[in-house]
């Protein structure tokens, strides 16, 4: 199981330094926020758009914190594996949870548009494209965690969030 979070933690990182630079910084962290937001025609100043990019530079300092490093400095890929690797095997699901929350939360807000605190197949499948998969693997993927016709609320989406991190998931939600 180990070695399957690592390569998830391996294409997490990945996915956040998309220019290659061997860090990640709390930029990277907001341009995920943004390419979700704008996958749904949201706009930056919107406040569901707001509501994430903050829940992702929350997480990044997060990170940077638990690195050593300023919020304005980079995380190596090696600082982020071992923040990773901590947050999953030694502080547990319960700190996954407060850590990953806001993130899901804001999730849910660019994602649901009918505003009923639930995302549904369509959306899921748009937010998991904006995360690189294809439109097969997305549609896929909601099929596995709801197991046909359903929704997912922001603790189930927390949970499936968490069980791919923890490597109980059998699909992929990020595209490396």
């Amino acid at each position: 199981m180990r070695s399957v979070v690592r390569g998830r933690i391996k294409t997490r990182f990945d996915r956040w330094d998309r220019d290659g630079r061997g860090g990640l910084r709390r930029d990277d962290f907001e341009r995920e926020a943004l390419r979700i937001a704008a996958a749904f025609d949201a706009p930056p100043e919107a406040p569901e758009s707001v509501r994430l990019r903050e829940a992702l530079r929350g997480l990044f300092e997060l990170c940077a914190d638990h690195a050593g490093v300023s919020p304005d400095a980079a995380i190596s890929e090696v600082q982020f594996l071992k923040i990773s690797e901590d947050l999953i095997f030694e502080q547990g699901e319960a700190a996954f949870n407060r850590a990953l929350r806001p993130v899901a939360a804001g999730v849910i807000g660019v994602c649901d548009g009918d505003g009923d605190g639930r995302i549904d197949r369509a959306e899921f499948v748009r937010w998991l494209t904006a995360l690189g998969l294809d439109d097969t693997q997305a549609g896929a993927a909601f099929e596995h965690v709801v197991g046909g016709a359903g929704t997912l609320c922001l603790d189930e989406l927390l949970a499936t969030i968490r069980d791919y991190h923890y490597g109980r998931l059998d699909v992929e939600l990020i595209a490396g």
